[in-house]
Order: C-alpha cells, then sequence, then structure tokens
C-alpha cells in the first residue's frame, strides 16, 4: 500500500490534530476543538502574537510552528496552571510575564514528545526534536527549513472562543507500507 506524499504529511497532519485536542484537553480540563479542514498552505510562519517553534529530524524532517492568540496562550497557561494545582493568586496576571512562553514551551514540549511517539506507534517512523522556542511578537515573520521540497499544512484550534494555530512544514516524502513484503 502506498500513500501519496501529500497523503503523508495530511496523515501526520491528523495525528497533530488528535494528539494536540487530547493532550491539551487533559492538562487543561479545557474543551479543545480543531476545523474539520486541514489547510495547504505555501509557507508556514510565526505569527502574532506568542509562538514556539521546534525542528523535527529523523526518518522525517520538519518544522511545527504553534501560533497562539494573547488570549489563547493565555487561557492554556491557566488552565493548565490551575490543573497543576497552582493557586489563582500567584499565576502571571499578563502575557507579557515571561511565565507564560515558559510553560507554553513546556507544553510544546509535551505535545511535540507525544506527537513523535504517536507517528512512531502509527508508522514506526522515529524523529527527534529539538528544544522548543518560545517568544512573543508582534509581526509575522515567514520560516523555512533548509529543503526546497516541502509541504506545509495549517491546522487550526479553539479554546473556549480562542484561537491558536499549528503550521507543519515537512519534507516531501512518501511513506510505503513495506510489512508485506
Amino acid at each position: 500500500m502506498e500513500i501519496s506524499n501529500n497523503q503523508s504529511i495530511d496523515s501526520i497532519a491528523k495525528i497533530f490534530l488528535n494528539t494536540t485536542q487530547k493532550m491539551l484537553a487533559n492538562s487543561t480540563g479545557k474543551e479543545i476543538n480543531y476545523a474539520n479542514t486541514i489547510q495547504k498552505i505555501t509557507r508556514v510562519s510565526m505569527m502574532p502574537d506568542l509562538t514556539c517553534f521546534v525542528q523535527f529530524y529523523g526518518d522525517y524532517m520538519g518544522l511545527v510552528i504553534f501560533n497562539f492568540s494573547d488570549e489563547a496562550a493565555f487561557e492554556i497557561y491557566r488552565q493548565y496552571m490551575i490543573n497543576m494545582g497552582m493557586p489563582e493568586d500567584e499565576l502571571a496576571l499578563s502575557i507579557s510575564d515571561p511565565e507564560v512562553a515558559d510553560t507554553i514551551g513546556e507544553i510544546t514540549n509535551q505535545l511535540m514528545g507525544q506527537l513523535i511517539k504517536s507517528v512512531e506507534e502509527k508508522y514506526d517512523l522515529n524523529a527527534s526534536y529539538g528544544q522548543p522556542k518560545a517568544l512573543t511578537i508582534s509581526s509575522a515573520i515567514s520560516l523555512s527549513i533548509n529543503d526546497t521540497y516541502t509541504e506545509n499544512r495549517r491546522l487550526s484550534f479553539r479554546i473556549d472562543n480562542y484561537i491558536f494555530r499549528i503550521e507543519i512544514a515537512m519534507e516531501d516524502s512518501e511513506f510505503i507500507d513495506a510489512s508485506g513484503l
């Protein structure tokens, strides 16, 4: 069974949708919804307000960018910390507090660990990833990996009425099932 290159990145994107929804719902105690449409995009970008990016490499390679509106980042931070047992009066008061970006970076690290594990369980492929970098920015910045042949996807999520997105750039590759050989 051969999976075309577009279906390969789309299969990875579906794993990202399901894993992100489950992990964030568990860690925040909030309902996380995702759009039923995966968007094919020409390039990936870090977008305002809080962004976190990480490169992955191994049997498959690429770049993932988590883009959060101020409200989404702050809500995820707040609910995550409250769910961990942190008293509300000890929480950061604004998105500009470094604790918010640090927490989003840690959540991204946990997500990437689970995403890599989920891809390995489904496809028997290994990858590692670098340390996620979280930062607040005021204008968009486009990124690319050192491969001119990439496929890019955007996934959209909601926590309450706040939107956040994941953008994936992955090397152009095909997953071919070799189990029947």
